[in-house]
C-alpha cells in the first residue's frame, strides 16, 4: 500500500474515532414547559428518568427531582449538560405540599400530574415507552399539559 493511501486511512480513522467520541459524550439542556396548573398553590414536583425502572413514581430511581414553589403559569424547569439520551418526565401539583402526590382510596390521583409527550392516562400511570422522547441538541424542550381529576 502506498504511502499516501495508508496516510489518507489513517486520518479517516482518526476522525471517525473523534467523531464517535464526541457523540458518545454529547450534553445537551432540557427544557420543561408546564402547563394548566389549576392554581399557584403548593408547589410543583417534577422527576426525571433516563430508563424505565421506577417510572413514574419512585424517587429513588429518578435522575434528578425537584420541587419548587408555583410563582407564573407556565412553569418552566432547566436542566444543563444532560448526556444524549432517552428521558422520560413526570411532574405533579403538590397542593398541600407534602411532596407527595396524594390518591384516594381508588389510588386515583387527588392532585394535579402530567407526563411528557402528555399520554392518555386512564386507570394506571403511563409507561416508559409512552412518556419517552430524546434529548439529542444543544436545546430539548418538552411540553407537559397538568391534567386533574377533579
Amino acid at each position: 500500500m502506498g504511502l499516501r493511501l495508508r496516510t489518507l486511512l489513517l486520518a479517516t480513522f482518526t476522525t471517525l474515532a473523534f467523531a464517535c467520541d464526541a457523540k458518545a459524550q454529547f450534553n445537551g439542556n432540557l427544557i420543561v414547559d408546564v402547563n394548566g396548573l389549576k392554581d399557584r398553590n403548593g408547589l410543583l414536583c417534577i422527576k426525571i428518568f433516563n430508563g424505565s425502572q421506577g417510572f413514574p413514581n419512585s424517587n429513588d430511581r429518578a435522575l434528578k427531582r425537584d420541587c419548587v414553589k408555583i410563582t407564573e403559569e407556565p412553569m418552566r424547569f432547566v436542566y444543563k449538560g444532560l448526556t444524549a439520551g432517552n428521558y422520560a418526565v413526570a411532574v405533579f401539583h403538590d397542593s398541600n405540599g407534602d411532596r407527595t402526590l396524594n390518591r384516594n382510596s381508588a389510588g386515583m390521583p387527588t392532585e394535579g400530574y402530567g407526563f411528557s409527550r402528555n399520554p392518555v392516562v386512564k386507570t394506571s400511570a403511563p409507561k416508559y415507552g409512552e412518556a419517552v422522547f430524546l434529548l439529542a441538541g444543544a436545546n430539548t424542550r418538552t411540553v407537559i399539559q397538568m391534567k386533574y381529576g377533579n
